[in-house]
């Protein structure tokens, strides 16, 4: 019969497993395929124009937002007043960014889409070693939980790019996996 210490320290390898296996995914990932920068797409300068045209805006890459109407302290929409000739008179905003952060989205995305292909792979495979692994209860579990565990940070991670149809794929493999897992490892 199993002491208590002796089934606390099981635990505590078991987790420790499950979050230094996940980390090492992180970090190998990390090192063998670089995530994309958003300041190599939108670089950070020292001094900022203030570009106060729509044509400098949009041929800059930025969204020209044209000021209609400005609300009154009142709370009242009132048209913007013509300033004194000679004073420059702003009829908009530039969001210089636009284009660049565009851009970097979509590479992000295809990234995140990468990043959660490696780690679903390496989820499975650590749940199938897990299986596999009959010498230690702990080991095995900490390898099929650290499994599961990068499927779950694997699907967060790529969560917000991914169709709905590729969502209910992942949530039914995700299921059919945990089920499985269930009835292997907690035989009554």
């Amino acid at each position: 019969m199993e002491t208590h210490r002796s089934k606390v320290l099981k635990w505590i390898l078991t987790i420790a497993i499950v979050i230094v296996l996940n980390l090492f995914f992180t970090f190998a990932i990390r090192l063998g395929y670089k995530e994309p920068l958003r300041e190599a797409f939108c670089p950070v300068n020292q001094v900022n124009e203030q570009i106060t045209s729509k044509d400098k805006c949009v041929s800059a890459g930025g969204q020209w937002n044209e000021y209609g109407t400005m609300v009154s302290p009142d709370g009242y929409s009132q048209p913007v007043k013509v300033a004194p000739a000679g004073t420059v008179v702003l009829t908009g905003s530039c969001w210089l960014e636009y284009t660049c952060l565009k851009n970097f989205d979509a590479v992000l995305s295809v990234y995140n889409r990468n990043v959660f292909v490696i780690l679903i792979i390496l989820g499975v495979i650590s749940l199938g070693v897990g299986y596999a692994v009959g010498a230690s209860s702990a080991v095995s579990l900490g390898l099929s939980l650290g499994g599961i565990l990068a499927l779950i940070i694997a699907s967060m991670r790529y969560w917000s790019d991914m169709d709905d149809i590729v969502r209910v794929i992942v949530l039914a493999i995700a299921l059919v996996a945990l089920l499985w897992f269930g009835i292997k490892k907690f035989k009554d």
